[in-house]
């Protein structure tokens, strides 16, 4: 007998990232021209004003075991950041500290869902989302955005479709990765109204809010419709907005009456942030506004140059989306998003995720993030509309 069969079915089921079996791909070429628009992050790394205030806290010997739902300065800090940036004013009680945005996703369905619990997402989707849901016990049901035009909706009769007496909540990501489709406030009011009429909870991953592009300083959230009874649980991360992705902090915001159980699993599986991490993040988060700002700047530059140099090869079906980092690609004569991006990678050095990691709907495009140096943006817009053309 095999060590792999006496294990956990759930563990074995979980599948081999589709992102990172690309990434490990494309180390393994070494080569020295390689365009990394694999990943979602930038290539700017964590400002010096938030590596000091870690360091210190550091050097200073904050090294002990801390608050199990965030330290009261950075759950102060992200008070006062929805005060100016959402315009709602919540007590600290709200506030959660997570490591990372992925294990905020991952308690917010442990808190909801069960072995034979239903949760619905919109397709295509991160891969860790469905992850988390099916590790949890519970079935995890896409429906898939619809793709027109070069741009995604969201089929409301159909979502509704979708619910059952076993679904117990809806998996939201606007901006959504990968797609960058952005519901409006509109969308995020239907869907409100859909869980409380089937008494649904709703996690509302807004990692990527502050990447929007239609005007104004943020997309929609759901905090723009709800009332204070509402079942929705948020999360949300510092790895984007601040380059700190390998930080591993992130945050929840939830009704203060499920804090206890909030720090029950916080307890059982991480037992809290490391202190020091918590310093940089409150600075990040009380001095990080301008650094935000020249992200989502350098995004929407290098957003413009890539969809603009691909859209004009008449070969590339897609729109400039409204949020995120990410260009979701459907290129004409690509069937296998896998073998593509696998042949991309070889031929011209730039690193694509393919779409069929992200699951239904996805499965014939390519994503690339375009939060990085215009310029590098710029030439690796050159090789693949080349590569495209060459098709």
């Amino acid at each position: 007998m095999s060590l792999l069969s006496s294990l956990s079915p759930r563990a074995l089921a979980a599948p081999e990232s589709g992102i990172v079996e690309i990434i490990n791909h494309a180390r393994l070429g070494g080569r020295d021209d390689l365009i990394p628009l694999w990943a979602g992050e930038g290539d700017l790394p964590s400002p010096d004003f938030i590596n000091r205030a870690a360091s210190d806290a550091l050097l200073g010997g904050e090294t002990f075991y801390t608050w199990q739902r965030g330290i009261p300065e950075l759950r102060q800090a992200l008070s006062d950041y929805y005060a100016r940036h959402f315009s709602v004013n919540l007590p600290i009680e709200y506030f959660y500290v997570t490591g990372s945005g992925m294990h905020a996703i991952m308690m917010a369905v442990q808190a909801i869902c069960g072995p034979g619990d239903e949760m619905i997402y919109l397709s295509p989707t991160w891969p860790n989302i469905v992850s988390a849901i099916e590790i949890s016990g519970a079935v995890a049901t896409g429906l898939p955005l619809e793709f027109t035009g070069g741009s995604w909706a969201l089929d409301l009769e159909k979502l509704e479709a979708m619910i059952t007496p076993k679904t117990r909540g809806l998996f939201i990501n606007t901006p959504s990765n990968p797609t960058g489709w952005t519901a409006t406030k509109e969308d995020l009011a239907a869907i409100l109204a859909l869980s409380r009429k089937h008494g649904l909870w709703i996690i509302a991953d807004e990692i990527y809010a502050r990447y929007y592009y239609g005007g104004a300083v943020r997309a929609p959230s759901f905090l723009d419709v709800s009332e204070a009874d509402d079942r929705i649980i948020y999360a949300n991360s510092f790895s984007k907005n601040w380059s700190m992705t390998g930080w591993r902090v992130g945050w929840l915001v939830a009704p203060p009456e499920l804090g206890q159980v909030i720090e029950n699993l916080v307890q059982y599986s991480n037992s809290g942030v490391a202190q020091f991490m918590q310093r940089g993040a409150v600075v990040a988060l009380n001095e990080g506004d301008a650094f935000v700002e020249e992200n989502i700047e350098r995004a929407r530059i290098s957003r413009d140059i890539l969809c603009d140099r691909l859209i004009a090869t008449n070969r590339v079906q897609t729109l400039k989306p409204e949020g995120a980092l990410y260009a979701f690609l459907k290129v004409d004569g690509i069937t296998d998003s896998r073998k593509a991006a696998l042949d991309i990678v070889d031929r011209i050095g730039v690193a694509l995720a393919p779409g069929s990691a992200f699951g239904k709907g996805g499965e014939n495009f390519l994503r690339a993030c375009f939060l990085r140096n215009p310029k590098h943006v710029e030439e690796a817009a050159e090789r693949l509309a080349a590569y495209i053309t060459a098709l």
